[in-house]
């Protein structure tokens, strides 16, 4: 939660991405599984010298739910398509991320999706678990990111 934010938007952003996330995990394609995973998160950007939103300047939400493949190791989790809805409507960076699954249980992002989610939205970043809201790097301590590159 930012300095200026009330509990009471708080508390309606988080119940605005978990009804996203759960729509989004209804569509997932889950052939195998049975198991449907839906993301949303709240992204602001594209840059940050623009004032926090997409191109209006307004805060947005990004969505994306899993795509099973036959061969398991190609799915794709919910919180990949998400960061290609961030970059289809704009780009910018993730504040905020909540995970569940098509019956509304709050999920925690693997391994791979908390790297791509450190790529997009940072340390920083608020992933809602069952727990409750942790930053990403709590979940992910000493992250590789794009300054190791250099």
């Amino acid at each position: 939660m930012t300095q200026d934010e009330t509990a009471a938007q708080h508390s309606a952003n988080v119940d605005s991405l978990t009804a996203a996330a759960r729509s989004a995990a209804l569509g997932a394609y889950r052939p195998y599984s049975g198991l449907g995973v839906g993301a949303a998160g709240l992204a602001v950007g594209p840059d940050a010298d623009q004032p926090a939103g997409d191109s209006d300047g307004r805060v947005r939400i990004v969505v994306g739910c899993n795509v099973e493949n036959a061969s398991y190791g190609l799915t794709l989790c919910a919180e990949c398509s998400l960061v290609s809805d961030l970059h289809r409507t704009g780009g910018g960076r993730l504040l905020e991320i909540v995970v569940v699954s098509h019956a509304g249980e709050p999920l925690a992002p693997c391994g791979r999706c908390r790297q791509l989610l450190h790529e997009h939205g940072g340390p920083s970043l608020v992933v809602h678990t069952a727990r409750g809201a942790v930053p990403l790097g709590d979940l992910l301590p000493d992250a590789f990111g794009p300054g190791d590159l250099a």
